[in-house]
């Protein structure tokens, strides 16, 4: 006959390690689901080195609208700031109005001013200021055009933990306007309940540059949490002006060169410029090929290779 007393100390181990076993399968029904948001956002082709998407995270994020996604390239891409009295003008333009004078691919608002139209902060045209000092407590700055060719082309400045030189310029082309979320992961913006339309300038692991910009009006801090939450390949994203000011637009080229499916219908007429209030802006941001264009020539072959 079986000693069967010499069975129970391994029977009560196994009873154990199952029971930890349902426990832990319980506790994890019971969490929510980790988002794939990166693998979900239908980005679609407008060129190479440029894709577009209109991703809509109300399942995780319900507080925040759909958002129109521009995902950019700076090795093929270059940014450059204007302003309207650097540029002449006797009074700001519509972003359709910019986007004519300057021809860009891509066009969105830059950074916050003044009642009379002059730039809170850091704003540098082609290495001269346009703006005024350093925002003692905004700490965003998107810096692009370096004149030290080893660095890269384009990025998001956090000035709590980056320096930046503006004599002599370490960019050419600079906006200081707020940070979102930092490299840390932390929120930096209070939840303070105000809701406005948005444009968001973010940096991904990669280097790519995104161009955000909401369907519907929204908080910072609501955006902000989703987009750390959601998209963890961001590195970190600051605010450009929000409210009526918040605006982003494409060429009709760029548009005519991507083939159009069923599918993009809503991207297409918010990034035309056809939806929505375009006021008058003092300072906007355009996205050209870093190729010059020729007359006549089509999309596609205006750009440049990726460096390895």
């Amino acid at each position: 006959m079986k000693d069967r007393s010499r069975l129970r100390p391994q029977s009560n181990r196994w009873g154990r390690a199952l029971s930890c076993l349902l426990i832990s399968l319980s506790l994890t029904a019971l969490l929510p689901a980790q988002p794939t948001a990166a693998e979900a956002i239908p980005w679609e082709r407008l060129t190479s080195g440029m894709q577009v998407a209109l991703w809509n995270p109300s399942n995780t994020c319900p507080q925040v609208p759909a958002l129109l996604m521009l995902q950019i390239d700076p090795e093929r891409f270059r940014f450059s700031i204007h302003q309207f009295r650097d540029e002449g003008l006797r009074a700001p333009i519509s972003i359709h109005d910019w986007q004519q004078r300057t021809d860009a691919y891509v066009m969105f608002n830059a950074g916050l001013f003044r009642e009379d139209y002059s730039y809170l902060g850091v704003l540098l045209k082609e290495g001269r200021s346009l703006g005024s000092k350093k925002h003692h407590s905004w700490q965003g700055l998107f810096a692009a055009e370096p004149t030290d060719g080893t660095l890269r082309k384009a990025r998001v400045f956090d000035l709590a933990f980056d320096a930046f030189a503006e004599d002599p310029p370490l960019y050419r082309e600079a906006a200081q306007s707020l940070m979102l979320f930092d490299r840390m992961g932390k929120l930096r913006v209070r939840d303070s309940g105000k809701r406005a339309f948005q444009t968001v300038v973010a940096e991904d692991g990669q280097g790519t540059i995104l161009v955000i910009k909401t369907a519907d009006v929204v908080s910072l801090h609501h955006l902000a949490d989703c987009l750390h939450r959601q998209l963890p390949s961001l590195q970190q994203a600051m605010a450009m002006d929000g409210g009526a000011s918040s605006d982003v637009i494409a060429s009709q080229d760029l548009l005519h060169a991507a083939q159009e499916t069923a599918s993009q219908s809503t991207w297409r007429s918010l990034l035309s410029g056809n939806t929505g209030v375009h006021i008058p802006l003092p300072t906007v941001i355009g996205i050209s090929p870093r190729t010059p264009v020729r007359t006549g020539a089509p999309v596609e072959s205006l750009q440049t290779p990726r460096k390895p």
